[in-house]
């Protein structure tokens, strides 16, 4: 014969059970609380590797504007500008000799 203790007892290890499972899986449980933190940690690598370039880009900028040498030597290379008493010598490739 069940006794009413038995019943209690089986009733609430159900209901403790239930909650163990629903603090792990539910909506704001453990599962939810790991993809979070992970989603965090992307978010700070990200942020941190946009700061990272902003400071660059800052630098940069500070340069440009107050480096007339590194101006010039953005102009050369990414332009292709030369100097006032500079002569541009273009070399044609040859055909090979047989």
């Amino acid at each position: 014969m069940i006794s009413k203790q038995n019943i209690l007892l089986a009733l609430a290890i159900i209901v403790l059970f239930s909650l163990l499972i629903f603090t792990i899986f539910g909506e704001n449980g453990l599962s939810d609380l790991y993809r979070i933190k992970t989603e965090r940690d992307i978010l700070l690598k990200k942020n941190d590797k946009l700061i990272r370039e902003n400071l660059s880009l800052y630098r940069e900028i500070e340069r440009l504007k107050n480096d007339p040498e590194y101006v010039e030597n953005v102009a050369r290379n990414e332009l292709g500008v030369i100097g006032k008493d500079e002569v541009v010598i273009k070399v044609k490739k040859g055909r090979k000799a047989k």
